[in-house]
């Protein structure tokens, strides 16, 4: 993928802090002001040497002094206001940044996660957008508060002596050299250390989900050894980005302090022969020295910024993300009476991870309204493939799939996979309670629907006895549930979104035979009146279907009832021996 520039990068990161026009002006001004008074206070403290301490006057002393007061008390409110909006900013950005991410990638097709690993993307989403919004409400505003002091304090020192600030003039292309070119090698590090932090927070992700395998098999020791691995590379890469950064701050002051010393040499020699006064040797110093501090902290600065860029070009990456299954411009208005008739006319699909082999070949079948049909064949047959295709989750290769007619392409993708609903071999279950999860199917229901659809899938009873019944909470992929109680919410949900197309990827697979027999029961009657696909590796559950497809190798190989297929297909009568025998 193409890499932003830094002025591209800038325009985008721009249009995100846009429509907050208001609020980056009372910041700005807040800023403004701030500096403004502190560059007013060295006036002060030069009148109180010059009037004060020099001329021994106690009235020009006590004025300064009250002066002195007075503007501190005006810059603690500025500096109140300053960080209160750029804080709201950078909370605000931060918020902007994660919900526009998030509402991106959740329409990437699933080819896209084949590819980029779920802990990675998490990581982009709050590890980098923590960074930016840390940048943007405080890095941003010491950087841009330090600049203002710098170009207030060459202005007036200027004011002061002339000849002086010739001194700092000369020293300023030799401050920055230093800054832009190792300031590009600080971004490089930067943009690397945060993808070695993304591949940390995979790897945790990976372990935690998937505890009671690394447990069973005792792999503690060797994912604990390759987890430091980990750690270890992004700290390497974390300490070059250091040394970096740490020669950059280290070479920026040596040079700035240098030329203050040089100035203050000749400067002294300028009181001592009388062109100059100590006021105004003191006044020249103290911004010599906010200079050379506002420049220092500049540099310092820098490296969160350069940090904030790889991060942001992280999260551009997810956003310029292409979703490849979209609606069409104009899509076709699914008829309020879908009849539900599936036509699969020649279709051929390769997945984008494997595309030297075929997923499915040829495949040309017709579904009728209120047809119940059950696909058949071994393990990587193409059977869940083309249900993924029929929910368009992929485009198919060529071919096409119809519905009522019309290839699903042109319909509105919202619209058409509302006429489905899934139900699969291992059920999502999501971080909640037992309602939400339901409700999923339906999220306008309420509870009294939830429960009929509960009692529907013959899920009532083990919820009942559960401590908080419809409102206990799961845990991460309802852990707190058995392989069955899951299958029968995922059952509740598909009940509650009453589909006119069903889709069950074995959906009675983790049931024993007493509660198969009563979600059997269940779908029996939830696929009244409803076409239906159903995925089944024990024929049994499927024998008294409309019609039986076999499929093998990508692609139909026979079709037909099973008594039919018992006695004109080897595959399948090979599958009913081993099973029914």
């Amino acid at each position: 993928m193409v890499k932003d520039s830094g002025s591209r990068l800038v325009t985008r990161a721009f249009a995100f802090l846009k429509p907050y026009r208001k609020q980056i002006f009372w910041a700005s001004l807040a800023l403004i002001f701030t500096a403004a008074l502190n560059l007013v206070l060295v006036q002060y403290i030069r009148i109180i040497v010059d009037q004060g301490f020099v001329a021994s006057s106690t009235a020009s002393l006590s004025q300064a002094i009250v002066g002195f007061i007075i503007v501190a008390v005006l810059q603690a409110l500025g500096t109140f206001a300053r960080f209160y909006w750029v804080t709201w900013l950078g909370e605000r950005v931060t918020a902007d940044l994660r919900k526009k991410v998030f509402s991106h990638i959740i329409w990437l097709q699933p080819a896209y996660f084949e590819e980029n690993l779920s802990g990675e993307i998490q990581s982009r989403i709050t590890t980098d957008t923590t960074l930016i919004q840390s940048v943007i409400g405080s890095s941003v505003s010491i950087a841009l508060r330090n600049l203002l002091l710098m170009l207030g304090g060459i202005i007036f020192l200027f004011i002061t002596n002339p000849k002086l600030t010739s001194i700092v003039l000369v020293s300023i292309p030799f401050v920055l050299g230093p800054i832009i070119y190792l300031g590009r090698r600080v971004r490089r590090l930067s943009r690397k250390s945060q993808d070695q932090v993304a591949n940390v927070s995979a790897y945790v992700g990976e372990s935690i989900q998937q505890i009671k395998t690394v447990q069973a098999y005792n792999h503690q020791k060797f994912d604990t050894d390759q987890f430091a691995t980990h750690v270890e590379n992004t700290f390497q890469v974390a300490l070059k980005r250091i040394k970096t950064n740490s020669v950059l701050i280290t070479v920026v002051m040596t040079l700035v302090f240098v030329a203050v010393g040089i100035m203050i040499w000749v400067g002294g020699l300028d009181v001592i022969n009388g062109t100059m006064s100590p006021g105004e040797l003191t006044a020249f110093i103290v911004y010599a020295v906010m200079v050379a501090i506002s420049v220092a902290a500049i540099s310092g600065v820098l490296s969160e910024l350069q940090r904030a860029a790889g991060a942001l070009e992280r999260l551009f990456e997810l956003l310029s993300a292409k979703i490849e299954i979209r609606s069409p411009l104009n899509p076709k208005s699914l008829d309020k009476n879908v009849k539900g008739t599936l036509s699969i006319e020649n279709l051929n699909f390769f997945y984008p991870t494997r595309r030297d082999m075929p997923a499915l070949r040829d495949v040309c079948l017709k579904i009728d309204p209120g047809e119940v049909v059950a696909l058949v064949g071994p393990s990587g047959a193409g059977k869940s493939t083309l249900f993924d295709l029929i929910l368009r989750l992929y485009d198919a290769t060529s071919g096409a799939i119809c519905l009522d007619g019309v290839d699903i392409r042109e319909f509105d993708l919202v619209e058409l996979r509302n006429l489905f609903a899934l139900v699969s071999q291992q059920p999502a279950i999501f971080t909640g309670n037992v309602s939400e999860n339901i409700r999923y199917g339906n999220p306008h229901a309420g509870k009294e629907w939830v429960k009929k659809a509960a009692i529907s899938a013959f899920a009532d009873n083990f919820i009942e006895e559960l401590p908080e019944k419809y409102e206990t909470f799961l845990g991460e992929s309802g852990v707190r549930l058995s392989g069955g109680q899951k299958q029968r919410i995922a059952i509740s949900r598909a009940v509650l979104k009453d589909p006119k197309i069903l889709l069950l990827d074995e959906a009675t697979s983790a049931l024993d035979a007493e509660s198969e027999r009563q979600v059997q029961i269940a779908l029996d009657e939830l696929m009244k009146n409803r076409t239906a696909l159903i995925i089944a590796h024990r024929l049994a559950t499927v024998k008294n279907v409309d019609r039986i497809i076999v499929m093998d190798k990508g692609t139909v190989v026979a079709q037909g009832t099973h008594d039919e297929l018992i006695k004109s297909n080897q595959l399948y009568s090979n599958l009913a021996r081993l099973q029914f025998s």
